[in-house]
């Protein structure tokens, strides 16, 4: 059924529903009530939720997060800053050599060492169509300055979010599936920010 089921992810071809919650089989075999919870990544497009998570998270555990973009990118009162490789990737090291974090971001080819040391990794597969609404919503809101964010929302930046979404749902969550194989016995993946608090609660006993 596992096999079954990741082919045709793989493929693009299964459809989400936003109600209920997919979690794979051999994924969840590790996780209960006893469960470790002092490093956690958290891995998702732009608009699934994944900062949401972390920052509840956060505050349920009393454990640091950290965003991979302010990873890359040196936030300096004359403008953002793009680390060098070494800088970001030292950036990193220092974070998970730490006892306690939350890890949260897009990105997945360099932050490996993540996945091996966290306790729990989560995959957030929220519907595109979701995403989408979330990526408007959130535009307006900083337009307004409603929310904050890290980067000037301007409308160059507003189409950028929809093609990144874009790439997401075509390019990066094929290759991530396939990452995220190799660490199955402690990944979860939920489509339904709603249906991880339920896990959290009924599962874990850690209600967020």
């Amino acid at each position: 059924m596992y096999q079954t089921i990741l082919f045709n992810i793989l493929r693009g071809i299964l459809t989400f529903s936003t109600e209920t919650v997919f979690i794979q089989e051999k994924m969840v075999k590790a996780l209960n009530k006893n469960i470790r919870l002092s490093k956690i990544q958290i891995i998702g497009s732009v608009g699934s939720g994944k900062t949401t998570l972390a920052k509840k998270l956060s505050t349920k555990l009393k454990i640091p997060y950290y965003e991979l973009d302010n990873v890359v990118w040196e936030r300096l009162p004359s403008g953002d800053r793009r680390r060098s490789e070494v800088e970001r990737n030292e950036y990193l090291n220092r974070i998970v050599g730490s006892e306690t974090w939350i890890i949260e971001g897009v990105h997945y080819k360099w932050v490996q060492q993540g996945f091996r040391d966290a306790d729990l990794i989560i995959f957030i597969d929220t519907d595109v169509k979701v995403r989408k609404y979330r990526i408007i919503k959130r535009f307006l809101r900083q337009k307004l300055g409603i929310e904050h964010s890290n980067y000037k929302p301007t409308f160059s930046m507003f189409k950028k979010l929809f093609v990144w979404n874009s790439y997401f749902e075509n390019v990066s969550k094929p290759d991530i599936l396939i990452i995220l194989d190799q660490f199955n016995e402690k990944v979860l993946v939920f489509n339904d920010t709603k249906d991880m608090n339920k896990y959290f609660c009924e599962y874990l006993e850690r209600c967020l």
